[in-house]
């Protein structure tokens, strides 16, 4: 049975470890972010192109991608306090570096570098699991999802205004190194106050790294396939970055790319069957086999929930400009409505797949956001603006519902691989967001939000596959002795 998640409950440890780790994944987008709502700024210091600028919003994402995957298998075997102190403190080197760049290829350097803090998500997925019970753990998720998430919101109204009160041209400087300095100090406060684990648990870690344990040969290459929208995702985003894009690479530098993806992916795959090979010769004991569909199929669960959030956020205040006829400031407070839903919809996601069902909800939030956005794309300029704003923000809460209810289930998969699990769900929706954008660049509106629509109806297909989770997951201690966990 479920029960609602205290968050005032402050002398429960659990209590407050959540309230530690929202923050710093808070943080983590604050600083990732940081530089979009001073674009106008560093456009006009720098004298950019408008190329400039896509290139720069293209490269923040690109890291993150790969940085989920590594940072998921890195979390699983030294630990979310560690990582995550470690991350924040390694990102603010890279804002610094951005910050106080004094040429377009330094601020493309550390705008790239600095994707690599987008993958502070998946670090707080796995310390969260391993504090709240299954019955709690779908809300716990959310509030951490759901308030972490609003990071980047807080740095579009907080740091313009920072700016100002700076003044001078190099305003902006400031603004975006107080970040860097905000992620750096909480680092060290998050190391010396946070725990894996409570008191008298024990913190299970995979056998070997370099991939995820499977259970099977034909799961072996199911994961395999998985892994390969994650490497066309990068060549899609190198393409962007081409010579008959965005020309920001050369054709040199495009060419390199390609061959470098294709070598990773040739090396990934030896990784994957060097921690696989031993076992699924001698064969996987029964207690601790696990299914990779559910892996594959919150995969692109998360493809379309986070993806689609990421592309509309940035395409929605120009789509409000054009659609209404709206000043810039207005139609980015009509917009800011996506992300503000953030707040309550994660969350409430969280707590509909710890009351409701696992799957049922999943599939009910999924095809809500399908409706949503055949909601959107019927919008133009006939509509009212007060009922085209309550169709986004309905649409809103679909989606970032849909966004909770996915990490409520993803913990609860197998204990030990939560952070790569949860890195390769996170890596999906970048993945996701890179193709609705690239979308975009083809097509109105209207298509777009018809596009999403309907690949949230194949996926909706897709969670059909998904087994609810029952009973218990075991997990083995050094020892040899068998622990139960409840996942249900």
């Amino acid at each position: 049975m479920s029960s609602p998640v205290k968050v005032l409950d402050f002398a429960n440890p659990s209590i407050r470890t959540l309230h530690l780790t929202w923050v710093a994944f808070f943080i983590t987008f604050v600083v990732w972010f940081s530089h979009a709502p001073l674009m106008a700024h560093i456009k006009e210091a720098f004298d950019l192109t408008n190329a400039q600028v896509k290139a720069l919003l293209m490269l923040n994402v690109a890291l993150t991608i790969p940085a989920r995957i590594v940072v998921g298998m890195l979390v699983d075997r030294y630990g979310p306090r560690t990582v995550f102190s470690v991350l924040l403190i390694a990102s603010s080197f890279f804002c610094w570096g951005f910050a106080f760049a004094d040429s377009y290829e330094t601020l493309a350097l550390f705008r790239f570098l600095g994707g690599f803090v987008g993958a502070g998500f998946v670090i707080g997925i796995r310390m969260v699991s391993e504090w709240f019970p299954a019955r709690q753990v779908g809300m716990a998720q959310g509030i951490y999802g759901g308030w972490g998430n609003f990071g980047s919101a807080a740095a579009a109204m907080s740091l313009p205004t920072v700016a100002l009160l700076i003044g001078g041209d190099d305003g902006w400087r400031y603004a975006i190194a107080m970040a860097g300095l905000l992620a750096f100090c909480y680092g060290i406060f998050y190391f010396i106050k946070a725990r894996n684990t409570p008191k008298g648990s024990t913190y299970f870690k995979p056998k070997r790294t370099g991939g995820l344990e499977v259970s099977s040969y034909r799961d072996l290459y199911f994961y395999i396939g998985m892994t390969i929208p994650l490497y066309l995702a990068l060549a899609l985003l190198t393409w962007r970055l081409s010579p008959t894009n965005l020309a920001l690479l050369t054709e040199t530098a495009v060419v390199s790319i390609y061959v470098i993806l294709i070598a990773l992916f040739i090396f990934q795959v030896s990784q994957i069957w060097k921690v696989n090979k031993d076992h699924l010769r001698t064969g996987v004991p029964e207690i601790e086999q696990y299914k990779f569909k559910q892996v594959a199929a919150l995969d692109w669960a998360y493809f379309v929930t986070f993806g689609s959030e990421l592309a509309v956020v940035s395409m929605l205040p120009l789509f409000f400009m054009e659609t209404f006829e709206l000043d810039a400031v207005k139609a980015g407070l009509l917009a800011s409505g996506f992300a503000f839903m953030n707040l309550v919809a994660r969350p409430s996601g969280g707590y509909f797949s710890d009351r409701f069902g696992r799957k049922r909800s999943l599939s009910f939030l999924i095809a809500g956001l399908a409706v949503g956005y055949l909601i959107m794309a019927q919008v133009d300029a006939t509509w009212l603006i007060p009922l085209a704003v309550i169709a986004t923000m309905c649409c809103s809460f679909f989606v970032q519902a849909g966004e909770g209810a996915v990490f409520a289930m993803v913990p609860l998969i197998k204990r030990r691989m939560t952070g790569q699990i949860a890195g390769m769900a996170g890596a999906f929706g970048n993945v996701g967001a890179v193709t609705y954008l690239t979308i975009l660049s083809f097509v109105d509106a209207s298509t777009f939000f018809t596009i999403i629509a309907a690949s949230a109806a194949v996926c909706f297909v897709i969670v059909q596959f998904i087994d609810e989770p029952a009973g218990q997951m075991q997990e083995v201690l050094p020892d040899g002795t068998v622990q139960l966990i409840d996942v249900a």
